[in-house]
């Protein structure tokens, strides 16, 4: 088996200043932590709360600015991140400069018709925008993608995703009055990875529910995308499985006509401590571990920052995971929801004495 798998993308020569929206959470745990590793400058962010970005700035060396406008001064000569809430992005699309390049927290809006609207924005400014889903950056995803480029699983024709876990989700209070939650804003990142690797789905079965523990309006999915009669591919999504960490899983098994691997996502299990992630191939020679250089927080944002700014000075001619892209990803997720929301096919009674 081979052990030098792809699991990064190669570093620019040169870069942009980065210039970031928001000073959440997401900016502070993973964004700029992300931008330190690789060496990006940060000119500094923008947050309405001001007090909050300033907080941000001093405790991590930037510049907090005092508006929107004074933000995108640097016009071209920067790469901007709005890691903003999904009803912020059309509104400060709208204010970058033409041409920009920049990079959008996911999900791409709340639903299919606010991904058209960005989109719209995108084209008609000639944005050049990323989306978010960064897990397809993940080592493991990044090292499985690889090996399929090599042949060493054949075609693939399964991919199954099991999580069982039990999800604290009062850490997350702003999540209670949501309609749409586990698929939009957690199994798309597993969409958005299994379109990566085999492509748009024809169609997708599906179901969300809730459960009686939580507040939260989704946390349990079942899903079945559509690839025809070759491909099979399913996944099951609990996260309310509440009685010990022995049988939670979060893993995902991909078949081939050649071989197989195995994906263990450590971030979901014990979380927030979280695990390591495992990747395992078996290519004819029996199951062999590959030694990964890093989980999917945050080596992926990582990547994916690095492939935003290799695009943005030009070592790239091709924005993975772009805005046009996104657009797929949100429309299966919609395509689900729609899913979940019609009866199910009917079971035939039994005849007539």
């Amino acid at each position: 088996m081979s052990t030098d798998l792809l699991q990064s993308v190669p570093l620019p020569k040169t870069s942009l200043p980065v210039v970031i929206f928001g000073a959440g959470s997401i900016v502070t745990d993973a964004h700029l932590p992300a931008y330190a590793r690789l060496g990006f400058k940060v000119a500094g962010s923008y947050d309405p709360d001001q007090a909050k970005a300033q907080a941000v700035a001093a405790k991590h060396g930037t510049r907090a600015f005092a508006s929107v406008a004074e933000a995108t001064a640097l016009g071209l000569d920067a790469v901007y991140d709005l890691a903003t809430p999904p009803a912020a992005h059309a509104g400060l699309l709208e204010a970058l400069p033409g041409g920009a390049v920049c990079i959008l927290q996911k999900p791409m809006g709340s639903d299919l018709a606010e991904a058209d609207r960005i989109l719209r924005i995108c084209r008609r400014k000639g944005l050049k925008a990323a989306v978010n889903f960064q897990l397809r950056f993940a080592p493991a995803l990044l090292a499985l993608k690889d090996a399929i480029a090599r042949g060493q699983l054949g075609q693939v024709v399964d991919i199954d995703g099991l999580l069982a876990v039990d999800t604290p989700w009062h850490l997350f209070p702003f999540l209670a009055n949501l309609p749409r939650v586990e698929i939009l804003l957690h199994s798309i990142h597993y969409l958005d990875a299994i379109r990566d690797i085999l492509g748009n789905p024809l169609g997708v079965h599906a179901k969300t529910i809730a459960h009686s523990s939580s507040t939260v309006s989704n946390t349990r999915s079942a899903m079945i995308l559509d690839y025809g009669p070759k491909v099979r591919c399913a996944l099951s999504i609990n996260h309310n499985h509440s009685f010990g960490r022995k049988f939670q899983a979060c893993e995902f098994r991909i078949g081939g006509t050649k071989g197989a691997a195995y994906i263990k996502l450590g971030v979901n299990l014990d979380y927030p401590k979280g695990e390591p992630d495992e990747l395992w191939l078996n290519t004819g020679a029996g199951w062999e571990q590959v030694p990964l250089q890093g989980n999917w927080f945050i080596e992926a944002f990582l990547g994916r920052f690095t492939q935003v700014m290799r695009f943005a000075v030009g070592e790239d001619s091709t924005l993975q995971g772009s805005a046009e892209d996104a657009w797929h990803t949100m429309a299966l997720v919609e395509a689900a929801y729609e899913s979940s929301a019609l009866p199910a096919h009917r079971i035939k009674g039994a005849p007539d004495a």
